[in-house]
């Protein structure tokens, strides 16, 4: 089915490009001056503050609290001070900071981005057989790259189990940041509140549980309001506490150890290893903490822009977590066996509690961070047909990357409630913390070494050494914390288990969908014999009839001309297309062309994983009408005799648009008979099961309940 272009705007009282999602091109918005663009992005960067760096300005909390040293020395503190502060530096500053946010898949960061980048670069489909073509867009402009494809890509495109490993590798990554979504929320506010214990002994840990729950409850009430109005709220609680922090740690600096940065030297991280041995590896089951909320850092990218988040962390969030480490670690040297809580006590008493009220502030504002990103990557499997169909809120008109879904905002509310009261102990909740970071932090290295081969066409050497020293450096990390697998590390296997089983099925019964609408599916020639009946009439209206393929039309279309004897005057049918990009140009948006039937027509409405489709049903009738006509009129430019005909054809369209219009979709499901495995016995049904329970895709339109009609039909397993 060969589809037409249409470069002009459609000719509607509102045009298209008011209607789709607003770019974060910076042409879009007026010119200012240097100075106007410069205080613009420093007020970013204090807005980033209260959303984006959670998990790492409340990580002094609960890094101590997992040492398991029993007895540790000075020469013990300090080795273990310079681990946190390489791994800051390497991890935090080089990786993800220098690194990672250069990855962005324009403007979108976050494990799917990585993996949809280079999916469109080795010209790979995330569903093989989705839509019945290629994944490529069918405007090669999205696409164009002149550069050929590198060896390493050819790899992937010839094998299909190179291409599953990649594809099970994002999925992993996903569901693991995920399950960071429902920890650090946990563990950062029972952290906090955990304080009150220290001047309250009386006070019981399931009083501190249950008002962590109640905070945490609180700020999942609160996300439907949007990431850029609680940041006006949040930035200034992150703002006192990374600037409270800090001094707190240089006051403790000068009383306790002012020698404390001659740990800085790597040598005393060889002489913790050579004196410790075993316990000191098993030590870095805490130590990663301290690098907690980086991957948030990446994955909130669509919420903020490069600049104001690598300024934010590079002059506020890295200086400030220095410092308040190295304060903590010299507190610890004079008191080597405070560590269990090694943050409230090296708090003076004349500022304890109104650091406990910046900490507990500050801990609700880091689980906004894992939230907020929670929300895109699931946005971001929805539109990418990986997970059941949510409702999607997009709470900014000019940041498309700020989302909320009512569905899964609640059932993270009700898990993160849950990991308190279950595994109220913080060392539970911090080593499961512990196999989430380190386990994200590996996969991002692995997607990130394959964008610089694949992508950016890095210098074998340098590929080499960032490989050797991210991968070494996080297969250690993650080589510890699997010894914390029975001690609470299993909570995120679960969880990403549960995630990866629900994308599996989800994606296998989309998959068996597909090949069975591909193998049955309706030619032309078959819809023109099927219309030859004499018993089939054509009633005035236009309807719109969705399929899921575009090679050929769904095989609901026979079932439902064979039982309602009828087809509408104007049919068009529909595809709603996701495509390997966050955005789609607003030109490129709708896609119309003729089937060779008269009053037959095709039209695909093609969008990212970044856009959202904002049309109500009178919009997207407009927008569409106005594009057949174009389409149709300029066809007549080419072929001058038939003019007359191109008049008679728009008066067609014009008395079909005033009869009325119906949206018409299949609502089909399978038919699971006697001679299937038991393996698609279970998967199809846990499929239909989430099937009948998602949302339509339709509501995507607006497309009134009264304007709706289905079609059912049975597909043979």
């Amino acid at each position: 089915m060969s589809m037409a272009h249409l470069d002009s705007t459609p000719a509607s009282p509102t045009p298209l490009s008011s209607i789709v999602i607003h770019s974060n091109s910076s042409s879009s918005s007026p010119p200012h001056s240097h100075k106007s663009k410069r205080w613009s992005t420093l007020l970013l960067a204090y807005k980033t503050l209260g959303v984006v760096f959670g998990g790492l300005v409340t990580s002094p909390l609960y890094v101590y609290p997992s040492m398991p040293l029993k007895s540790p020395t000075e020469e013990d503190y300090l080795g273990i001070y310079s681990i946190m502060f390489w791994t800051l530096t390497l991890i935090g500053v080089v990786k993800y900071a220098s690194i990672a946010l250069k990855a962005d898949d324009q403007g979108e960061g976050g494990t799917f981005a990585l993996y949809s980048l280079l999916c469109r670069k080795m010209n790979i489909g995330i569903l093989s057989t989705r839509q019945g073509g290629s994944s490529r867009v069918l405007n090669s402009s999205l696409y164009e790259d002149d550069t050929k494809p590198s060896k390493l890509g050819k790899i992937f495109e010839r094998s299909l189990v190179a291409r599953r490993v990649l594809l099970f590798i994002s999925i992993l990554g996903m569901c693991m940041l995920i399950g960071d979504g429902i920890l650090t929320p946990a563990i950062s506010v029972l952290s906090a509140i955990d304080g009150v214990r220290a001047p309250f002994p009386r006070v019981s840990k399931s009083m501190v549980e249950a008002l962590s729950a109640v905070i945490l409850i609180f700020l999942f009430l609160l996300q439907k309001y949007g990431t850029s109005r609680v940041s006006f709220l949040f930035s200034p609680i992150m703002g006192m506490w990374t600037l409270t922090t800090p001094l707190v740690g240089i006051y403790s600096i000068f009383k306790h150890y002012p020698g404390i940065f001659k740990a800085l030297s790597p040598h005393h991280i060889v002489m913790f290893f050579l004196r410790n041995g075993k316990i000191g590896w098993m030590c870095l089951g805490g130590t990663v903490l301290c690098i907690t909320g980086s991957e948030a850092l990446f994955a909130d990218l669509g919420h903020f822009d490069r600049s104001s988040i690598q300024l934010a962390f590079m002059f506020t969030i890295y200086p400030s977590l220095v410092l308040t480490y190295a304060g903590q670690t010299a507190y610890l040297i004079r008191h080597p066996n405070d560590h269990d809580d090694g943050f409230y006590k090296f708090i003076p008493s004349k500022v304890y509690w109104p650091m406990f009220v910046i900490a507990t502030l500050a801990a609700v504002v880091a689980s906004q961070s894992l939230i907020s990103a929670t929300f895109s990557l699931i946005k971001q499997s929805v539109v990418l047909d990986y997970f059941p169909r949510v409702k999607v809120v997009h709470t900014s008109s000019s940041k498309e990357g700020e989302v909320y879904s009512p569905e899964v905002n609640y059932i993270l509310m009700i898990l993160c409630v849950a990991v308190i009261l279950i595994f109220g102990d913080g060392k539970d909740i911090g080593n499961a913390f512990g196999v989430v970071v380190s386990m994200v932090m590996l996969i991002t290295t692995i997607l990130l070494t394959l964008v610089m081969i694949i992508i950016w066409r890095t210098s074998p050497i340098l590929v080499f050494l960032f490989f050797l020293l991210f991968f070494t450096m996080e297969g250690i990390y993650v080589s510890a914390v699997f010894t914390k697998l029975f001690e609470g590390g299993w909570i995120p296997f679960a969880i990403s288990f549960i995630l990866a089983f629900i994308m599996f099925g989800w994606y296998y019964g989309r998959q068996r969908k597909i090949d069975y609408e591909l193998t049955h599916k309706i030619d032309i020639e078959r819809l023109r014999t099927l219309l030859s009946d004499p018993s089939v009439q054509r009633v005035p209206g236009i309807c719109f009839f969705y399929t899921n393929i575009q090679d050929g039309l769904t095989p609901v279309l026979g079932h439902y001309i064979k039982n309602m004897k009828s087809l509408h005057k104007v049919t068009i049918f529909t595809t709603l297309r996701y495509l390997l990009v966050p955005k789609v140009a607003p030109h490129e948006r709708i896609l119309v062309t003729k089937l060779g039937i008269t009053g037959i027509y095709g039209c695909t409405i093609q969008y990212g994983y970044a856009d959202s489709i904002p049309l109500d049903g009178e919009n997207f009738i407009d927008h569409v009408y106005a594009c057949l006509t174009a389409y149709i009129a300029r066809s007549a430019e080419h072929v001058l005799s038939e003019v007359p005909g191109v008049q008679e054809e728009l008066s067609r369209l014009e008395e079909a648009r005033d009869a009325g219009h119906v949206h018409v979709r299949g609502k089909t499901r399978f038919h699971i008979g006697q001679n299937c495995s038991w393996f698609d016995r279970t998967m199809l049904a846990f499929y239909e099961f989430m099937h009948s329970n998602c949302r339509s895709s339709l509501p995507a339109l607006d497309v009134p309940l009264a304007q709706r009609m289905e079609v059912g039909m049975l597909y043979e397993a």
